[in-house]
């Protein structure tokens, strides 16, 4: 298969998954995995390269993030802290409680960032994450059904903390999906499908940003994982790109924003009339598939 066309594939999975509540590692990890196995191309995500692109393509829904909320964002930031309403503080502003959940997460993945390169080699341990994850989201959204919190503006400190604590498994066992574990826990903590989705599209933005930073970081050789090997482990040295190999990135990118920027505005209505129990089922059919199909 020509790069090109395997960038717009990824690029898609990627823009498809990021966000919908079904683990977009574990969707392009599975993919790299059928695609070599069919000898439909030949992915190693332990390859720099590839590494780099993964990367690339988070970006890419990264800014789809920012496109679709930038009215909201704006708003936010204009009436920073007292709030649309002027009942908020710099504790407890919308911003602010994006942030300490972010903190929240960060520190407790960072470090445990030897235990999550692990788990990202592991198909079992993604296949049961995801059924995991299905079985929690199916759960949650039948049993939360009056919610006290309905807009993100009236969130509160331990509803933030509670979302940022449930977002680590999300780091540490991959497949259980960041926007699952911050929706389910949102909805746990009262707040309504709506509300809590939107929080986990803004928690996304510091999340994705600071942990794509740190990876391309990492891919180019501009910091380095000694504190994370074995010793006698090797350390990846920088990679060196080309015309070829930078169209291919250029294609992942632009195809995860325009896929991505689409599949916001789609959940976020969807979600206003339906519910996450179809995702929960499709996460449980797929986790219970990976058993039987050795990849």
């Amino acid at each position: 298969m020509h790069d090109y066309l395997l960038s717009v594939i990824l690029g898609v999975i990627e823009g498809v998954t990021e966000f919908l509540p079904v683990s977009s590692t574990a969707h392009l990890r599975i993919s790299e995995a059928l695609l070599t196995k069919a000898n439909l191309a030949n992915i190693s995500m332990s390859d720099g390269f590839w590494k780099m692109y993964s990367v690339v393509i988070q970006l890419g829904a990264i800014l789809s993030v920012l496109v679709y909320f930038r009215r909201r964002i704006a708003k936010f930031c204009s009436t920073f802290p007292a709030g649309e309403r002027g009942n908020r503080t710099y504790l407890t502003h919308p911003l602010s409680l994006t942030m300490i959940a972010f903190v929240v997460t960060a520190i407790p993945s960072f470090l445990l960032t030897k235990v999550i390169g692990k788990n990202l080699e592991s198909i079992h341990i993604m296949a049961a994450a995801l059924i995991v994850g299905g079985v929690v989201m199916w759960i949650v959204d039948t049993i939360c059904r009056l919610p006290r919190t309905t807009h993100m503006e009236d969130m509160n400190l331990p509803q933030a903390v509670w979302i940022g604590a449930v977002q680590i498994l999300s780091a540490v066992f991959p497949g259980t999906s960041r926007s699952m574990c911050t929706i389910a826990a949102g909805q746990v903590s009262g707040m309504s499908r709506e509300a809590a989705l939107e929080f986990s599209f803004f928690l996304s933005i510091p999340t994705m940003i600071v942990a794509t930073g740190y990876q391309l970081l990492a891919t180019t050789g501009l910091i380095s994982h000694h504190h994370h090997k074995a010793v006698g482990e090797p350390v990846s040295a920088p990679i060196v790109m080309h015309a070829h190999e930078w169209i291919v990135l250029a294609i992942g990118f632009v195809v995860s924003f325009i896929v991505a920027l689409g599949v916001i505005a789609w959940f976020m209505n969807w979600v206003r009339k339906h519910g996450f129990v179809p995702f929960a089922v499709y996460r449980i059919l797929l986790g219970a598939s990976l058993f039987f199909v050795h990849l």
